[in-house]
């Protein structure tokens, strides 16, 4: 298979596409508007639908209905648009809906500005919306990677009922880079999703579907967010996904960072490398689940001394870092936020000070 060189922005809607999706509802926002400008004539191709709705949250509740009637939908925003989006995300989470979002970060908070940022992490991961509800997250580190999690998202949405979002940032979304789309990862809609609400003659069945969120017995809505919290245990069983990068021998320093950042990271640890320095990575692809053990590991392998979390943020992963690795050693964060990225110089010097101040360099 060849590869096609695309913005991030434009791969993304062609992966929905070849993973078997054609319905997306969208309202523009920067820096992901490109999605919708590929998809208003690449829907017409392949009979697809795009509509764009008057705001986010009038397109989120297009996503529930389609998710509802049982059809394969996606939409991408960006980070006030997500927002936008959390309170239909939450009704999609408790009636238990499969929908894939997109969020191609740009700072904050508020309008904040147009540039890439990953200060969306704590809503993505722990505060989407109200109640007990959480999202597969995936986390790509390039357009490649970002097209094969956009045609994984559809089927694990469906395994779970679930919706999943991929966690970019407007760097993923505005860069260009040679893709693929890979044939193994094609696949195509459910026709016996038994729960849609796609007419009883469609489904040869006497019995009416009822999509809801709204339990009004305790106990009822007790059990089904019990049911929930049993489907995102199975998350972290069966789907965490992470890459460990020069990991094989002795490193001093671990380095956990996701997303683009991770890549600049890899950058700052070649060069060290080349100095005598080794130090170790371990990039979480899904955010949720959490690789805790990956990281765990690798934090505690005997020559390790200690942690650093490296973000586009004012440290929001960091969280997580330090629950996975329960004080075996000392976790330090470093990160910007604004659209300003931290680069391998800084990293590498952060990495010779950290060593430094603890007396191993």
């Amino acid at each position: 298979m060849s590869k096609v060189l695309m913005k991030g922005n434009e791969a993304i809607a062609e992966a929905a596409i070849r993973a078997g999706c054609l319905n997306y509802f969208a309202y523009p926002i920067t820096p992901q508007s490109e999605v919708a400008e590929y998809l208003a004539w690449r829907m017409q191709e392949v009979n697809g639908v795009f509509l764009q709705g008057e705001s986010e949250v009038a397109v989120s509740y297009m996503i529930f209905g389609a998710a509802g009637a049982g059809v394969r939908v996606f939409t991408t925003s960006s980070s006030p648009g997500i927002s936008l989006m959390s309170e239909a995300i939450s009704y999609l989470c408790g009636a238990q809906l499969p929908a894939v979002f997109v969020n191609i970060m740009r700072g904050g908070p508020g309008l904040g500005g147009i540039l890439p940022s990953q200060g969306d992490y704590l809503q993505a991961t722990k505060g989407i919306g109200h109640g007990d509800c959480r999202l597969f997250v995936m986390a790509p580190e390039g357009v490649q990677e970002a097209a094969e999690m956009v045609m994984r998202a559809f089927p694990l949405a469906e395994k779970y009922r679930n919706p999943v979002m991929i966690l970019g940032d407007g760097l993923i979304g505005q860069m260009m880079e040679p893709v693929e789309f890979p044939d193994h990862l094609k696949s195509v809609p459910s026709n016996k999703n038994t729960w849609a609400t796609n007419g009883m003659d469609h489904r040869k069945s006497k019995t009416r579907n009822l999509v809801r969120s709204l339990f009004l017995d305790s106990q009822i809505l007790n059990n089904n967010n019990l049911i929930l919290r049993d489907k995102y245990e199975r998350m972290k069983k069966e789907d965490v996904c992470f890459e460990a990068y020069n990991t094989e021998g002795d490193y001093r320093i671990l380095i956990v960072a996701y997303g683009t950042m991770s890549r600049v990271c890899k950058t700052a640890i070649a060069t060290l490398k080349e100095q005598g320095i080794d130090v170790g990575l371990i990039r979480p692809q899904t955010l949720f689940p959490y690789p805790e053990a990956a990281v765990r590991e690798a934090a505690r392998k005997e020559s390790c001394r200690h942690v650093l979390c490296i973000e586009m943020s004012m440290g929001q992963m960091v969280e997580d870092v330090e629950r996975s690795v329960l004080g075996a050693r000392p976790v330090k964060w470093y990160g910007k936020c604004g659209g300003d990225v931290p680069t391998p110089e800084e990293i590498i010097e952060l990495v010779k000070s950290t060593l430094a101040l603890h007396k191993s360099y």
